[in-house]
């Protein structure tokens, strides 16, 4: 089994699920809440680890209830902290998510000590970054320690790995250091300048998200399923076809479960089959982390 390290976020998820999403300035009563551990990158931790994955988490929490009720929970799901720095200023990272009928999403998000996870915290990792197969990031942390971190790994021969998400600009130094980038629909648009909405105008996007310098581009498109891109290969993998009650941890499901895929040795093709399948298992859940299927389900 090779190692996966992931460097990301850590946050408290505060979910409301009701009939629909409020427009601005609008009060909808009524509705469930549940408090759900979250952030990317904790997600896709626990999505490895219940994948069968070795994963070691770098992040940065608060000193505070939420940052060690994270640590302990991380450490109940089989995730190695040694690098789990503490922010003795800043507060743990919050997600406030509302959920409609039909599975749809609108989340907002309070970095705290996630947005303080420095290039100095990623020295102090250093040993545990590049012993590692692959590197697993997304950009709910500084862009300047990604991009430190993706240089780092590349140099050393390990595989990095970008979830681009949230959607924003990438500079080409960044894409040089990539193997793999795994943009959504919106992702995919900002990256490439292509609205993508089917499997024809994914496969323009790859080309030209290729080009900036990462080989292998996997898009995926939601309840349809993923395009790849694999050199001068292209696949259409398409997704179970289930009822979605929650959408909030189904990206980080694919991510974590992909790179549990590609660290058994599978080819890209058979770890984004097994991803949409672990990913399809999410939606039909609600939380984030609570609705993270085991190996076994899939």
């Amino acid at each position: 089994m090779n190692k996966i390290v992931i460097i990301g976020s850590s946050n408290t998820d505060m979910v409301i699920k009701a009939e629909r999403l409020p427009v601005p300035g609008e009060t909808i009563i009524g509705g469930e809440f549940l408090m759900n551990p979250g952030g990317k990158g904790a997600n896709q931790a626990v999505a490895i680890s219940r994948m069968g994955g070795k994963v070691s988490f770098i992040t940065k929490t608060g000193n505070d209830l939420f940052g060690r009720q994270s640590i302990e929970l991380y450490k109940s799901e089989n995730i190695g902290t040694k690098h789990i720095f503490s922010d003795a200023e800043n507060p743990s990272g919050v997600a406030l998510i509302s959920v409609d009928a039909h599975g749809e999403n609108c989340i907002l998000v309070a970095p705290g000590a996630n947005g303080t996870l420095s290039v100095k915290d990623i020295e102090k990792a250093r040993p545990e970054i590049e012993a590692a197969d692959l590197l697993l990031m997304q950009l709910e942390i500084p862009m300047e320690t990604v991009e430190y971190a993706a240089k780092m790994a590349a140099a050393r021969g390990v595989k990095v790995i970008l979830n681009p998400a949230p959607a924003q600009l990438l500079s080409s130094e960044l894409f040089k250091n990539l193997y793999i980038i795994t943009p959504n629909k919106t992702e995919a648009e900002i990256l490439s300048g292509v609205e993508v909405t089917d499997w024809k105008s994914a496969k323009t996007a790859s080309d030209i998200i290729s080009a900036k310098g990462v080989d292998l581009v996997v898009i995926t498109l939601g309840s349809k399923g993923a395009f790849i891109k694999e050199g001068n290969q292209y696949y259409e993998i398409d997704a179970e076809k289930v009822e979605a009650v929650d959408t909030t941890a189904a990206g980080d499901t694919f991510c974590g479960t992909l790179c549990v895929g590609l660290s058994e040795g599978m080819n890209i093709v058979d770890a984004v089959k097994m991803a949409c399948k672990a990913s399809a298992i999410t939606v039909t859940r609600m939380g984030a982390q609570a609705s993270i299927p085991f190996r076994y389900e899939i």
